[in-house]
C-alpha cells in the first residue's frame, strides 16, 4: 500500500512504502520494477539500476500499470538531461547517452531473437547500424494546436503521455530544424488573424533533404487538403510523394539500410516487393542499364494504398529508363498478391507493425522462395514471423538493427532468411 495517492493531471501519484527498483528495460522501452504489492510496473523515465520513489500511473491492465516515474534515486550512469520539455511524449530515451541506447536496442533484438539465436554464432554478432545523428532527423512532424488563456495566443503542442492533456511545445530537437521554423511561422499567422485553435485537428509539415517543407492545417469536419508532392534521392534514384502519404522518416538512415538489402539481394534476377509503399526499396535496389554487376532482372512491387500506389506507378515510369530491369507495379493487398511468389524469387518483406499476414506466411512456407528479406518497424512481431519460417525449414542467415528513430524505443530490424 502506498502512503498516498492523489489525481495529477488524470493520473495517479503514487508513493511507495519503500522505492521501486528497475530490474531491466522492457523490449517496449519502459524500465521495469515491482511494486511493493507485487504487480509489475513498466516505468517511462526510469533506467536499469535505479530505484523509483514515486510515479503516476498512466495505464491499468489486468496483471501490470504503466507509469510515468516522477523522482528516481540512485541515477544510472548513463542518465542524461532530456533536451525537450515533452520528451516523454515524442522521445523517452532522452534520457540516455547515445552509446546507452545503441547498446540497449541491440540487446532487446537478442531477447526477442533468443529462441531462434540459440545454438548459433549470431548472438553475439548483432549488429545495429546508425549515422550518429540523435536530433533533428525527422523529415515529417504532426502538432496539435491549443489555445493559451494566458497570453491569449496560440500555441503548438502534443499531447502528455498517457493523457488527453496538451503539453505546450516550446523548443523540439527531433524534427528538422526547417520544419520546426515553419510551424512557428504558421502559428504566428493563425494568432495575426485572431483564429481559433478548436477548428483545426494538427498542423502535418515534411520536409525534404534539401529543406523544402511542403504540408499544413487540418481542419476538424473537413476533408484533408492536398499538398504539393516533395521529390528526394535515395541512394541516386528520384522518388515523388506526398507529405501526409508514407515515406521515410529518416532517410540517411534509411539509405544505410537499403544498402544493406541490395547486397542481401545481389545477382537476383527475379525480385518481388511486397508492402512497397512507393517503391523505395525495390527500385532503389535495382542496378542502373550502364551496371554491370548483375543480368537482366524483373521487379514485381504491391501496394495497397491506392494513393501510394499512384506515386510507385509514376516512380516506376521515372526509374525504368534507368533500370536494367522490368517493373511492374501491383495494386493489392500482399496477402491477395500471392501468385506472384515463386521459387526462384527473392522476396522484401516490408509490412507494417502488426506484421505479416497469415495467408502470406503460410504460401511463403508452401512456396519456399530461395530468399527472403524482412524489414521491420516492430521486431516483436518479425521475430513471430520469422520464427513461423524458420520452424518450416528457412534458415536465418542474417539478423540487425538500424536506428531509424533515435532517442525513442523503436527499433527498425532486417532479417535475411533462405530455404
Amino acid at each position: 500500500m502506498s502512503r498516498r495517492s492523489r489525481k495529477r493531471f488524470s493520473t495517479e501519484l503514487v508513493i511507495p512504502d519503500s522505492p521501486i527498483h528497475i530490474d531491466r528495460l522492457a523490449t517496449t522501452g519502459q524500465g521495469i520494477g515491482t511494486g511493493n504489492d507485487g504487480v509489475k510496473i513498466f516505468f517511462w523515465n526510469a533506467l536499469p539500476g535505479e530505484n523509483v520513489k514515486s510515479y503516476r500511473i498512466i495505464k491499468k491492465r489486468a496483471h501490470l500499470l504503466e507509469a510515468i516515474a516522477e523522482e528516481v534515486e540512485n541515477k544510472n550512469e548513463n542518465r542524461v538531461e532530456p533536451k525537450d520539455g515533452q520528451f516523454l511524449s515524442t522521445s523517452p530515451w532522452q534520457i540516455m547517452t547515445d552509446e546507452f541506447e545503441i547498446k540497449s536496442k541491440t540487446e532487446i533484438l537478442k531477447e526477442l531473437y533468443r529462441n531462434l539465436l540459440k545454438n548459433t554464432d549470431k548472438d553475439n554478432k548483432i549488429i545495429f547500424n546508425t549515422d550518429g545523428n540523435s536530433y533533428f532527423y525527422r523529415n515529417k512532424m504532426e502538432y496539435s494546436l491549443y489555445f493559451d488563456f494566458t497570453d491569449k495566443k496560440i500555441k503548438l503542442s502534443i499531447h502528455r503521455r498517457g493523457s488527453h492533456q496538451k503539453l505546450p511545445i516550446k523548443t523540439s530537437s527531433l524534427e528538422r530544424p526547417e520544419i520546426f521554423e515553419k510551424a512557428l511561422e504558421i502559428v504566428e499567422k493563425l494568432n495575426a488573424k485572431h483564429d481559433e485553435a478548436r477548428k483545426y485537428q494538427s498542423l502535418l509539415l515534411r520536409s525534404n533533404q534539401n529543406g523544402e517543407v511542403s504540408g499544413g492545417l487540418f481542419e476538424k469536419g473537413k476533408p484533408h487538403p492536398k499538398f504539393n508532392n516533395l521529390e528526394d534521392k535515395i541512394l541516386g534514384k528520384t522518388y515523388s510523394y506526398s507529405p501526409n502519404g508514407f515515406f521515410q522518416i529518416n532517410l540517411p538512415v534509411y539509405e544505410m539500410a537499403l544498402k544493406r538489402i541490395k547486397e542481401l539481394a545481389s545477382n537476383s534476377e527475379k525480385i518481388l516487393d511486397l508492402y512497397s509503399g512507393v517503391g523505395t526499396i525495390g527500385l532503389s535496389i535495382l542496378d542502373d542499364k550502364n551496371s554491370t554487376l548483375t543480368k537482366y532482372q524483373s521487379l514485381t512491387l504491391v501496394e495497397v494504398d491506392k494513393s501510394a500506389y499512384k506515386e510507385l506507378v509514376e516512380n516506376c515510369k521515372t526509374a525504368e529508363k534507368k533500370l536494367n530491369a522490368l517493373v511492374r507495379p501491383i495494386l493489392s493487398k500482399s496477402e491477395e498478391a500471392l501468385n506472384y511468389i515463386e521459387p526462384d524469387s527473392v522476396v522484401i518483406l516490408d509490412p507494417p507493425r502488426a506484421g505479416c499476414d497469415k495467408k502470406l506466411i503460410k504460401k511463403l512456407i508452401e512456396i519456399k522462395p530461395k530468399k527472403i528479406i524482412y524489414l521491420s518497424c516492430n521486431p516483436i512481431t518479425q521475430a513471430r514471423d520469422v520464427e513461423l519460417l524458420v520452424l518450416a525449414g528457412a534458415k536465418l542467415n542474417s539478423l540487425e538493427g538500424f536506428n531509424f528513430f533515435p532517442k525513442t524505443p523503436h527499433i527498425e530490424s532486417l532479417v535475411s532468411l533462405e530455404f
